[in-house]
């Protein structure tokens, strides 16, 4: 937990409910905002698989310009992982 102006305190990591706003978002073809700083996030794209195993995970990391928090998620799927 991180603590905040006036004696609040914050996870540190998006919690379930804020990471499936964010990739519904995503989904709609929105560029996602942060669920505690209200700012667009930055996506980058991850590609990545094992070679020889016929298939490649496509993967979005979004990251709060602001506060720095982050979530990653398998496009395809829909998940974290």
């Amino acid at each position: 937990m991180t603590e905040q102006p006036g004696g609040t305190q914050q996870h540190a990591q998006f919690d379930p409910a804020e990471q499936k706003l964010m990739r519904e978002a995503f989904a709609r073809g929105e560029v996602p905002a942060c669920p505690r700083c209200h700012v667009a996030m930055t996506v980058r794209a991850i590609g990545g698989g094992s070679f020889g195993l016929g298939y490649a995970r496509k993967r979005e990391w979004l990251i709060c310009p602001k506060c720095h928090r982050s979530a990653l998620f398998d496009v395809k799927r829909g998940t974290r992982n």
